[in-house]
């Protein structure tokens, strides 16, 4: 008994607070977001503010049980973890039910879970894993190479359920890869190729290519003009032309209409306020309207008259901006900058090397929803259908955020013992 009242003791209270106020905060918006005067008690279960209810009180039940579990178990188990979302992933592409375009359900009667989203805290587990081994050199080539097999084979599957969104998460690893002592230059590198891909597709390849040609000159006249370096930049221009082919074929070939017309939408070339630029625009309309101190609780006309689409789920933060104004957006980011800043903080104490890179990819995957969503609900970053955690409804994305947060609560709660 004296080590269960000791474990708790070193649980980082900050980081449950934060997520007890974010929870909180999220269940009361979903209310506001989907407000029935019928049915207004909140703890009605035929409502989906009732059912998220549930859904907290279900999460809060797994993040208990990840804290009375030793802490080895998920350094230990990783691997296996990590293999059983795989076959989820691959089953659920046999047998899943498909749900706004995206075969990546499992349904039980009015019950559906999505395994996307427990792959997540899963690749981290097992990312952590390959990191704490011994002898382990980021510039040896089986040691890039084998964190992109890790990464790459979830986010293959889910891009075959046509889930981009969720498949674009495991992007955010890279961070975890730098923070492990790869070369700057591959950030700057993966900068340039996000930058000559927007460039592309805003002005076309020709314009593109003329812009390579103008830089690769430039850098000719003004480099030490030896052999290797003629080489490296006929190179480098090279696959910069051929990228420009890829995007422009990539776009037309492997992407739906409807995600080209929500990306010429983002880039200005489109103009649809009544198709894809809909939700968008409804959006930024809330957010707007709610002017510095927000229309009030329950006040906000685009909530209350379904004006915005998917307001509890992807677009709940416009609910927060229409009914709280600035200031609770204010309020809700700063909510996320204290968890992502405090997360990186413990990760930096940690002794162990699994716990410390644990943490750095909880913040990663954080980070990457965070600022994806809110992206989209403002109009900066394409709709691609990601949930902002702790906030949208849903109990597949709660219990999976809940899960990989607390697993690191508990590694950083035995720091002292796990080496």
């Amino acid at each position: 008994m004296r080590e269960r009242k000791n474990i708790f003791n070193n649980i980082d209270w900050t980081l449950v607070v934060l997520y007890l106020i974010m929870v909180l905060l999220g269940w009361v918006n979903i209310y506001a977001a989907v407000y029935n005067e019928d049915y207004s008690n909140i703890f009605d279960i035929s409502q989906s503010y009732g059912r998220q209810m549930i859904f907290i009180a279900s999460s809060l039940f797994l993040a208990l049980v990840i804290l009375l579990t030793d802490a080895r178990f998920f350094s230990t188990f990783a691997y296996a973890i990590y293999g059983f979302t795989i076959f989820l992933l691959i089953v659920v592409l046999a047998i899943g039910s498909e749900v706004s375009g995206s075969k990546s359900w499992f349904q039980i009667g009015s019950f559906a879970i999505q395994p996307a989203e427990f792959a997540k805290f899963a690749t981290n587990l097992a990312l952590a894993r390959f990191f704490s081994a011994q002898h382990i050199n980021i510039k040896d080539v089986r040691t890039r190479l084998l964190p992109l097999v890790i990464l790459g084979l979830p986010a293959l599957l889910i891009l075959m359920q046509n889930d981009t969104g969720s498949a674009l998460v495991y992007g955010s690893f890279i961070l975890v890869l730098y923070r492990m002592g790869l070369s700057g230059n591959y950030l700057l590198a993966g900068a340039l190729v996000v930058v000559i891909a927007l460039t592309t597709l805003m002005v076309g390849i020709i314009y593109v290519m003329v812009l390579l040609i103008i830089m690769a000159a430039v850098l000719f006249f003004f480099m030490k003009r030896n052999r290797r370096n003629i080489i490296n930049l006929v190179a480098i221009l090279l696959l910069g032309i051929g990228f420009t082919y890829s995007v422009e074929y990539a776009v037309s070939n492997f992407l739906g209409e409807h995600q080209k017309t929500r990306i010429n939408v983002l880039l200005g070339k489109q103009i649809d306020l009544k198709g894809a630029g809909y939700n968008v625009n409804q959006s930024k309309i809330a957010i707007g309207s709610g002017g510095f101190t927000g229309k009030g609780f329950l006040n906000g006309t685009q909530t209350k008259y379904n004006f915005v689409p998917e307001q509890s789920t992807d677009f709940i933060f416009c609910t927060v901006g229409e009914e709280w104004g600035f200031l609770g957006s204010l309020v809700v980011i700063s909510l996320f900058m204290t968890m992502l800043v405090r997360i990186i903080m413990l990760a930096e104490r940690q002794r162990s090397d699994f716990s410390k890179m644990y943490g750095y990819g909880v913040a990663s995957i954080i980070f990457f929803h965070f600022m994806i969503n809110v992206g989209m609900t403002i109009g900066l970053v394409p709709v691609i259908g990601i949930p902002l955690p702790f906030f949208s409804y849903g109990g597949s994305s709660l219990w999976a955020f809940t899960i990989l947060l607390f697993i690191y609560i508990k590694q950083d709660a035995n720091r002292n013992s796990l080496l």
